[in-house]
């Protein structure tokens, strides 16, 4: 899997070629048919490449470049292998036990590791070699404990976020000693960070111990290494500049070819990063329809999405993760998107803003038209202007989506000066007036408090004054309240439904709770593997569904007075966006499927008035056979 990984990504797969190449090149030394690499033949001294002493001439002692190259290659990698080996494992022990114990413990090591990293690493390491004399192994020596406060730093940072988990302190509870507790809780959590920590260093450790040769600290005759030969070659670079030119050369590809081979594994193996991708996502979700679509125009309508496909681009190839979804919201009217976890609801209301990340979403199709203008077509400095004042969001998780580092009023003021007030003075008294509106007691105390001082319901409600800043004519909440208790559940959906019929704006609500879908929209929109399975109005949906999977859905939804309801769940999971059925999606789950429902995809039609159903077996769901 990480090879496959690698070779998908040009630069990391080119460090792959160039270091398996030079590796391998280093491990057929001794099958070579190369000259004896010592051999001075001072007759042929010089002797520039493919002169016939060679393929790449000879040095000032008449000693074969390319054997020389080849050994002096082996010497290197090894030496520099052993260097990383030696500071991953030594830094990495003491990070760990730093990190674990800590108290007096971590803070003798860390001071340790503070005074090495006092002196720069070269002058560290030429302290060392001098202590210890020249030599590789030495010179190996010294640069391992020169890295050794770097890998020490990273890996007690990163095992510290590990050690106060509870699965750290129920491996205590079951009685575990502190070295199976780091062997097997805690190392394996940090280890991605230290072979990515090690691959992205070999490289630089590969320099710094030929800059040592290069200074005469390391390799010492007749032993060699890429280093000492690039010394020597200096001494007859107006002459024979070739001699030099090999070592320099093989040098810069082992360097380089290290750098995107470890850039490559970081990549795949930090789990912080997307999977190779890197790079921060665009500003605005790219848009690559083919032709040219016209917006639907409805003099009603505040909102009107038309067959919108948004698809992400996987290791296995573009995949729709939302297609064909198409609904009209009108004025001050409220639409419930409801369905599983992964059945697309969330990634529709973000395709909406056009604030899916890209890479590596893309909207290959369909309209998005707010009072008649089509957001997909909008230029990013248009967006911005549409965002927040035309069509507001609030998130699922508040503590994720405020700034950890800045007080909510200050965050409050700051979106309503993207839309409003100029002044500071206005900014900061809409701001205390947006707090009162979420109902939020002692607003001048909630100004200044960041967000960990606040309860999850307390930063919800500090969400959606930041999202009525603009006053939005359409508000999108995507699940807003599933981390919240039941009653400050029922705080923020009334907050909703009042602030909805004093702004008279529309309402698009995700969410995968029915009772929540039921109490507050008026139409409703079920989504099952990125497509609309059945619209219509909340109350004849839920009461009687024309889709197999919105009935399931009701069967298994607790209702409040109905103790003794049987709940039906659902067997099994929706389907991943590359494995997606050839027909209907929800036929390897349904009841009913036929055969005709997996031969061929489904279209949503209309089954009764103002009512659609993605089902060719409506009439039975309706009876109640689903």
């Amino acid at each position: 899997m990480t090879a496959r990984g690698l070779l998908r990504q040009p630069l990391a797969a080119t460090g792959l070629a160039v270091v398996a190449t030079l590796v391998l090149l280093a491990l057929a030394a001794p099958l070579l048919p190369l000259p004896d690499p010592d051999l001075a033949e001072p007759a042929r001294r010089l002797q520039p490449p493919l002169s016939g002493f060679g393929a790449l001439g000879t040095d000032q002692l008449g000693r074969d470049v390319l054997s020389r190259l080849v050994w002096g290659l082996r010497v290197s990698l090894a030496v520099g292998a052993a260097a990383t080996l030696a500071a991953t494992v030594v830094g990495s022990a003491i990070g760990l036990v730093a990190a674990f114990y800590g108290r007096w413990v971590d803070g003798v090591m860390m001071r340790a590791i503070d005074v090495l990293m006092a002196f720069p690493y070269l002058l560290l390491a030429l302290a060392v070699v001098a202590a210890l004399g020249p030599g590789l192994a030495n010179a190996a020596i010294a640069i391992a404990v020169a890295n050794v406060p770097f890998f020490a730093r990273a890996v007690r940072g990163a095992a510290l976020g590990v050690v106060g988990r509870d699965y750290v302190d129920a491996a205590r509870i079951a009685g575990l000693s502190d070295r199976s507790i780091l062997v097997t809780e805690i190392l394996p959590n940090v280890l991605p960070l230290i072979v990515v920590t090690a691959a992205t260093t070999i490289g630089w450790m590969i320099l710094e111990t030929a800059g040592l040769s290069f200074l005469g600290l390391g390799a010492q005759p007749p032993q060699s290494d890429l280093g000492s030969m690039l010394a020597d070659g200096r001494k007859a670079l107006t002459t024979a500049p070739h001699v030099a030119a090999a070592p320099g050369l093989a040098i810069f590809l082992l360097a380089v070819g290290l750098n995107l081979l470890g850039d490559g594994l970081r990549d795949l193996l930090d789990p912080r990063l997307d999977a190779g991708r890197g790079g921060a996502p665009a500003a605005a979700t790219d848009v690559e329809r083919g032709d040219a679509r016209e917006a639907e125009q409805s003099g009603e309508g505040a909102l009107v999405v038309a067959g919108l496909t948004t698809a992400f681009d996987t290791p296995s190839g573009r995949h729709a993760a939302v297609r064909d979804v198409s609904f009209a919201l009108p004025r001050g009217g409220s639409l419930g998107i409801m369905g599983e976890s992964g059945s697309g609801k969330s990634v529709t209301a973000l395709s909406i803003c056009r604030l899916a990340a890209s890479p590596p979403g893309v909207i290959v199709d369909g309209v998005v038209s707010l009072a008649g203008e089509d957001v997909l077509a909008a230029p990013v400095e248009r967006l911005r202007e549409i965002r927040g004042a035309r069509v507001a969001y609030v998130f699922q998780d508040p503590s994720t989506t405020l700034n950890p580092l800045m007080p909510v009023g200050r965050q409050i003021a700051e979106a309503v000066s993207a839309h409003g007030a100029a002044r500071r003075a206005e900014t900061v008294d809409e701001a205390r007036r947006l707090i009162e509106a979420v109902e939020l007691p002692d607003p001048d105390r909630i100004a200044s408090a960041y967000p960990h001082e606040l309860s999850g319901g307390q930063r919800q409600r500090v969400g959606i004054a930041m999202a009525l800043a603009g006053e939005p004519d359409v508000l999108i909440a995507d699940e807003p309240t599933t981390a919240l208790d039941a009653t400050t559940q029922a705080t923020v959906l009334r907050l909703f439904s009042d602030l909805r019929s004093r702004l008279g704006a529309s309402l698009v609500f995700v969410s995968h709770d029915v009772s929540v879908i039921e109490a507050m929209c008026e139409r409703v929109a079920v989504m099952y593997a990125g497509e609309i399975v059945e619209e219509g109005p909340t109350a004849a949906v839920l009461s009687e569904p024309r889709h197999p999977y919105t009935a399931r859905l009701v069967a298994c939804t607790p209702r409040l007075g109905e103790p003794d309801r049987a709940l039906d769940p659902i067997e099994g999971a929706p389907p991943p966006i590359d494995g997606r059925p050839k027909g209907c999606a929800f036929a390897p789950r349904c009841r009913l499927a036929i055969d005709p429902c997996r031969a061929a995809p489904i279209r949503l039609e209309p089954v009764a008035d103002d009512r659609a159903a993605r089902c060719i077996r409506w009439e039975d769901v309706s009876l109640g056979r689903a």
